[in-house]
């Protein structure tokens, strides 16, 4: 027997449960591994809320890192010892989690295990945000919210890469210290942020906004865009966003909106390894700097839930079996 958190219903955080389980048997083509540490995401709160539906009993996580223990039959490019990585894990909020060999990254050398399992998700989304979504250019003009969370200060750091201008927002001078850290340009609090913004734009607005806030800052997201500026709604850690009219991209200068999930820009593993080897590559040799804000033990999860939801936290949040 090992352990796992375990919602056996929707709820707040305190439906998870540390509960002992069965270690998992890794089926043809998975891997077994022990974790090492696992991120802790906002579609792992959607999903324990029932924003999301998933089947119960349910044992969150997708994300992250450890040593395989076992190789189901046909695996190929893993063997036990190996250290891997993963975004699209199985039930990772254990000690034992298991991967799909194609959704498994190894990982490199001098990659520490925390910052191995603080970068498969938010390193992705932060990679196809600003690579594939919108493709940013120099020169561009990027609006970001959340910029002291972890994927805000990932996504800071490959923009001015890119040599983009950045303004971001944030709800406290913690918070603010930590996006100048990462290279912003402008640091804004969320009141009034369409006015600021345009202020800072000459009344033009930016070609992009990153929004992973969702109900309580889409009007404004909309409100500080340029004309055919283009909105990636990535998240809703306010809320999800309210049914609205179409018609008002029209009038507020044709403006485009998607909302991308990340599964459809990991079509396959050439795909994931791409954005993964990039990420995982910048981390290592420093050029992209990871903040690991909390680690909770694993059986704190339901506190974990709690700080991220209640934005108590910067960076990534880990668990640590």
């Amino acid at each position: 027997m090992t352990h796992a958190i375990v919602a056996r219903q929707a709820g707040g955080p305190e439906v998870l449960e540390y509960a002992e389980v069965e270690i998992p048997v890794p089926g043809p083509g998975q891997l077994l591994f022990k974790v090492g540490a696992a991120g802790v995401n906002f579609i792992d709160t959607y999903k324990r809320s029932g924003t999301y539906k998933v089947p119960y009993p349910f044992v969150p996580g997708t994300e992250a890192a450890g040593t395989v223990e076992a190789v189901g039959d046909g695996v190929t490019g893993f063997a036990v010892g190996d250290r891997v990585a993963t975004a699209e894990g199985i039930n990772c909020y254990a000690d034992y989690a298991l991967v799909d060999e194609d959704a498994a990254l190894p990982v490199p050398k001098g990659l520490d295990v925390f910052t191995a399992a603080a970068l498969p998700l938010q390193g992705a989304t932060a990679h196809y945000l600003i690579n594939s979504t919108f493709k940013v250019e120099p020169g561009h003009t990027v609006l970001l919210h959340a910029g002291a969370g972890g994927v805000g200060l990932l996504l800071i750091q490959l923009l001015k890469a890119k040599g983009a201008r950045v303004i971001t927002t944030v709800s406290n001078d913690e918070k603010k210290a930590l996006a100048l850290e990462a290279g912003a340009d402008h640091v804004l609090r969320y009141e009034g942020f369409p006015h600021h913004v345009r202020e800072l734009t000459g009344g033009t607005g930016v070609d992009v906004v990153y929004d992973g806030v969702g109900k309580d800052t889409f009007d404004g997201s909309l409100a500080a865009l340029r004309v055919r500026g283009m909105l990636v709604l990535f998240g809703a850690a306010s809320g999800p966003v309210p049914p609205f009219d179409p018609q008002r991209l029209n009038a507020a200068g044709s403006l485009f909106l998607t909302r991308p999930t990340m599964g459809h820009y990991l079509r396959d593993a050439a795909e994931r390894r791409w954005r993964a080897d990039e990420i995982f590559a910048a981390a290592a040799d420093g050029s992209l700097k990871v903040r690991i804000g909390a680690r909770y033990p694993l059986s704190q999860a339901a506190r974990a839930h709690r700080d991220l939801e209640g934005r108590k936290t910067t960076g990534k949040v880990l668990l640590v079996p």
